[in-house]
């Protein structure tokens, strides 16, 4: 199946993406020099930097298979990030072989990986798009080909919203969450985790320093500032928790004894 996309930007190896400093810290080969540099700076500013990524995608891995256990059929995933197995449709359609699938970053690095992300079920579908979070008329248009938005779709940031601002002539990242959720259907879902400093300031705010210096926006929020991007929603039990906690499974409780991971998540329906 091939991956509708806007064409892949010029791949930039002279400054940091995101996308690949989180590759470097889930042991991945797909970085550079540069990205390796910042993720070992900020681990050693932020210790739980690795087992915050880990967390993350054991999350991710939690918080679809729920929803597709619930019925839903239809995923839109924003900040794909570099593929880490198992994917999230491997996940969704380990449970319902017939689940659709697509695929959203802006790292071209990603694109290269599309063809592998392509590879689910022959029930289902499984797509990718090339295009930014901060387009959503691009990344909807093109999801639109493959899901259909007048029925639930689960729509996940993970581990994405602390790299937009809240500027209103900026990224104004909780009028962009309500311009996608606006869209969706009665019964869909929205899945997040976010960095916040509540729980390691420190050494949240070293991180965020560095992130700086290296030209990546950052932004940790608070629980409040968090919890906004699901005003209107319905929240799932147990609510926004720090990530290890959410519906954990006995990994995650024993990964709750190395320490504090400064990561909150919550999932919300669309009533």
């Amino acid at each position: 199946m091939t991956g509708s996309h806007t064409g892949p930007a010029p791949l930039d190896t002279s400054r940091p993406h995101p996308a690949r400093v989180y590759d470097w810290w889930l042991g991945g080969k797909d970085n550079y020099p540069v990205d390796e540099e910042l993720a070992r700076k900020i681990l050693a500013a932020d210790g739980t930097a690795v087992r915050g990524a880990r967390a993350n995608r054991r999350f991710m891995h939690r918080a679809v298979r729920t929803l597709a256990e619930a019925g839903i059929r239809q995923f839109l995933d924003i900040g794909t990030g570099i593929p880490t197995e198992p994917n999230l449709h491997q996940v969704a359609q380990s449970v319902a072989p017939e689940a659709r699938v697509v695929y959203a970053d802006n790292d071209p690095i990603v694109l290269r990986h599309a063809e592998a992300l392509l590879h689910g079920s022959a029930e289902g579908a499984t797509e990718y798009v090339h295009a930014d979070v901060r387009d959503p008329k691009t990344i909807l248009r093109l999801a639109g080909e493959t899901l259909d938005f007048g029925r639930p779709v689960a729509l996940s940031l993970v581990a994405l919203t602390h790299y937009l601002g809240d500027a209103a002539d900026g990224d104004d990242a909780h009028g962009l969450l309500k311009r996608y959720v606006d869209v969706l259907a009665p019964g869909s879902y929205l899945v997040l985790s976010q960095v916040t400093p509540d729980l390691n300031p420190e050494a949240v705010g070293k991180a965020a320093g560095l992130f700086a210096r290296s030209g990546t926006s950052f932004h940790p929020r608070s629980l409040a500032e968090f919890s906004r991007f699901f005003d209107g929603l319905e929240l799932l039990g147990p609510g926004v928790i720090p990530v290890t906690g959410w519906r954990p499974d006995p990994q995650d409780v024993a990964a709750q004894a190395e320490g504090i991971v400064p990561v909150y998540a919550g999932v919300a329906r669309k009533a």
